[in-house]
């Protein structure tokens, strides 16, 4: 199936552990009479999609992949962390692991525009794989995690497909693509993850933005206060696994906007940023609705968060729905 872009009718959706091992057997399969004796070079971003795809191809194809992680300083606390223990130690992959945290930022120091931020990040990201890529020889192929629905929102004009995730020609012309998972739907992966031997909380992590908590640092990114959103989303997310809402709600997340008010610590005035607390709910993105949380579970998160982390003296709720707010900030 790795150079067949159609969905068979006929084909169930996979729902069992037995349905993912068949699947995995046939890609695995299919990858080797690809790539052969080839090189496969990755993007490996620690999200669901190419995690999959990075373990999937391990399997098929061993050291001949090369994954490559760029931490481009915006990932949540422990994420890059993660991708190098699971892969790198767990499953022996060959990782290019690379640290651009301070070459991302410098690029975003005074950025306020939400889409100029974004195309800084994006562009940046190309322009660090690139030069990675280019250090690598006889790389014939490309990993990609394009799912299922990448492939008809392209098809119906929504948004672009993939096509070598928008690398400089010099690169993109030297590959083929691998695409193992782009028949199936999210879900689907995620199925596929588990059967693969993933740990739970990288298949079913809930979706996070390409441009990470740089989205979610409202403004001009400072490092103080993308700090303070780094550890303000660590402990919600702990938070919603202690409460046992972890995988029962599509998304949860914090923002630290950049304005500040007067409060208290220690009996002294502070002058610190608000951290906004929203969790929300949705089948298809398009209309959101918010997850009421237990009001001792809101108290836990103001007292934490107020004296865990550096700068922030309020914890405010996000009560607005899609429409008329949209998931993210900015």
């Amino acid at each position: 199936m790795c150079d067949n872009i159609r969905r068979p009718d006929s084909m169930e959706r996979i729902t069992t552990e037995a349905q993912a091992k068949a699947f995995i057997d046939e890609q695995v399969a299919a990858c080797r009479a690809q790539i052969g004796d080839g090189k496969v070079l990755l993007a490996l971003s620690g999200g669901v999609d190419s995690s999959v795809v990075a373990a999937l191809l391990i399997k098929a194809v061993g050291k001949q992949l090369t994954c490559i992680h760029v931490n481009h300083g915006l990932m949540r606390k422990g994420e890059s962390e993660q991708v190098l223990e699971v892969f790198r130690e767990e499953l022996g992959a060959n990782l290019i692991y690379v640290d651009a945290t301070d070459r991302f930022l410098d690029k975003l120091a005074g950025v306020a525009d939400p889409e100029k931020k974004r195309h800084i990040i994006g562009e940046e990201f190309i322009d660090v794989f690139a030069e990675e890529a280019r250090k690598l020889d006889g790389v014939g192929f490309l990993g990609q995690g394009t799912i299922w629905p990448d492939i008809l929102e392209s098809e119906a004009g929504i948004k672009a497909h993939h096509n070598a995730g928008g690398l400089p020609e010099d690169i993109a012309s030297r590959f083929a693509l691998v695409e193992p998972v782009r028949i199936l739907f999210k879900d689907e992966v995620r199925v596929v993850g588990r059967a693969l031997g993933l740990p739970a909380n990288m298949v079913d992590r809930q979706p996070f933005p390409g441009p990470g908590l740089g989205v979610r640092c409202v403004g001009a990114i400072t490092r103080d206060r993308l700090e303070a959103v780094r550890e303000s989303d660590a402990i919600l997310r702990e938070e919603f696994a202690k409460a046992g809402l972890e995988g029962k709600v599509w998304q949860y997340f914090t923002v630290v906007p950049d304005f500040k008010s007067t409060g208290i610590r220690n009996g002294k005035r502070t002058f610190d940023w608000p951290c906004i607390i929203r969790a929300i709910n949705t089948t298809d993105v398009m209309e959101v609705t918010v997850e009421h949380l237990p009001a001792e579970m809101l108290d836990r998160l103001a007292a934490r968060i107020t004296s865990e982390v550096p700068g922030i003296n309020r914890v405010l709720f996000d009560y607005t729905p899609k429409p008329p707010a949209t998931v993210e900030y900015e």
